[in-house]
């Protein structure tokens, strides 16, 4: 992918396209009527991706301090704003309760990073929350322990905990072809949702990225996988609970996996040491599937779609019965940092 640096973006503006795979991947269509986005300065869906190659000690771990580093890079450049007190205060308001919805089904290895979260957790806190206003979930209480994060369901503090823990909502939410029990933590609890999801490979959907990241907000997710889950991930991503409180998507790409997936398979990691940052979840995951086919490909693989399992559901997402944000290249602002 091309690359462009902050200070030139800043001063000039200048849209990174990403190139021929970019430009000739399937499925790509314009959404004339994006919901609810903040645009770029073109009116495009602006998406950040920011790379850090110092992000890792030398023994390969998460430098705590270089993720924040990137983390904050990449929210200056999507929001062309300098000061972080202001970035978050855009994110949250003082009054909310956060939901940080993290991915941890498969484990250490391949979860979103506990550095990554503990920067966001200082950014809720800067917008004003207080710490007993920060809930970091995920499906099940023992894959929050297995990623390495501390369980506290009601302790004082930052809480952590599974919907096994929280429970689910008494009635079934639908919406086209789904119908499901949410969260509690999304439907009772929750004002605000942060998403932050891994970039991976998926067996049987093609890939996880955003979107499919809420599928760990609903209490029958098994049921919706067939047809390589189109329309099942649009369709849960329109119940109003998630689309109607997300405020903003870090995907953590620090380390990303092109084959094998939903469970950690190192054979096919790779420390892509970045971050995609944004509003618009669908454009979210048509860039992160650019990143896992030009990796594929350099790796001698075949295109998901040869393989059977190209996501459709993500321009499923950008139709116009969903209009959740565009899978259009044209319409998206891609910037490296």
């Amino acid at each position: 992918m091309p690359q462009i640096n902050r200070r030139q973006f800043l001063k000039s503006s200048v849209v990174a396209s990403g190139g021929t795979l970019l430009a000739s991947l399937p499925h790509c269509q314009a959404n004339e009527k994006q919901n609810a986005l903040d645009q770029g300065s073109t009116g495009k869906s602006r998406v950040v991706i920011a790379r850090n190659n110092a992000v890792r000690t030398p023994a390969g771990k998460l430098d705590a301090s270089q993720v924040e580093k990137t983390l904050n890079e990449a929210l200056r450049t999507w929001f062309q704003i300098t000061s972080l007190d202001t970035i978050w205060r855009k994110i949250l308001k003082p009054d909310d309760v956060v939901g940080i919805k993290v991915n941890c089904l498969a484990g250490k290895g391949l979860s979103t990073s506990k550095e990554l979260v503990d920067v966001i957790i200082e950014g809720a806190q800067r917008a004003g929350l207080r710490e007993t206003n920060i809930i970091v979930w995920d499906r099940l209480n023992s894959d929050l322990k297995r990623a390495g994060y501390p369980i506290n369901e009601r302790g004082f503090g930052v809480k952590y905990l599974g919907n096994d823990a929280a429970g689910y909502s008494s009635e079934i939410m639908s919406y086209g072809r789904i119908g499901s029990l949410l969260s509690r933590i999304v439907t009772d609890r929750c004002t605000a949702l942060i998403n932050v999801p891994i970039l991976k490979d998926h067996g049987i959907v093609g890939m996880s990225v955003a979107l499919k990241n809420y599928f760990g907000a609903i209490h029958n997710p098994n049921k919706y996988h067939s047809n390589i889950g189109d329309p099942y991930v649009s369709d849960v991503n329109m119940l109003p609970p998630l689309r109607d409180k997300t405020r903003f998507t870090i995907c953590d790409v620090f380390t990303a996996q092109y084959e094998g997936g939903p469970p950690f398979m190192p054979q096919w990691a790779w420390n892509y040491n970045g971050l995609i940052v944004g509003k618009d979840m669908v454009a979210i995951d048509q860039v992160g599937w650019t990143i896992i086919e030009e990796k594929r490909k350099r790796e001698g693989y075949p295109s998901l779609k040869q393989a059977g399992r190209e996501p459709t559901y993500i321009a499923t997402a950008a139709d116009a019965n969903h209009r959740l944000g565009t899978n259009d290249m044209q319409q998206i602002e891609l910037i490296n940092v």
